[in-house]
């Protein structure tokens, strides 16, 4: 059973600054809103099997997650992965140059999947499902939010 939140914006600057943005891990807690502390795991440069635990605050509570980037083509995409209990969290961003405007189209998908829920939580994803696919849909949106005034700060 899976939940899909798939959202694009438009950034005024090239691909190369929105990814300095979204990978300098050692900048998040002070670029993204959402993120109250990040300790970055593994060494070495953003790249596939890079570790990091990061607390979030969202919905009025904090929540620590430890994430490890799972598919990495540097300037174009990368794919972070999550797992709590029996569930997986995904997110994707891609990022897409709009050569005209020297901007960026960055889309951000994130999935939720559950792997062989039970009845209850068939039940519980139906209930609460729509308000939690709005949740995060605002979370989403304040994280492009949050990127793109990096991105404008970084591009000048």
């Amino acid at each position: 059973m899976s939940h899909e939140v798939t959202l694009s914006r438009r950034i005024p600057a090239p691909p190369a600054v929105v990814w300095e943005v979204i990978t300098d891990l050692d900048q998040a807690q002070r670029r993204l809103s959402q993120v109250t502390d990040l300790h970055v795991i593994t060494d070495g440069p953003y790249a596939v099997g890079t570790r990091w635990r990061e607390t979030r605050r969202m919905m009025g509570a904090s929540d620590t997650q430890e994430l490890v980037v799972v598919e990495n083509d540097p300037l174009r995409r990368t794919v972070t992965e999550t797992v709590d209990a029996s569930t997986t969290y995904r997110t994707t961003l891609l990022l897409e140059s709009l050569d005209e405007s020297a901007g960026t189209l960055l889309t951000a998908t994130f999935q939720a999947t559950v792997d062989d829920p039970s009845r209850l939580q068939r039940l519980a994803l139906r209930v609460v499902g729509p308000l939690g696919l709005k949740l995060t849909e605002r979370s989403i949106r304040t994280e492009l939010d949050d990127i793109a005034a990096a991105a404008a700060q970084l591009n000048g």
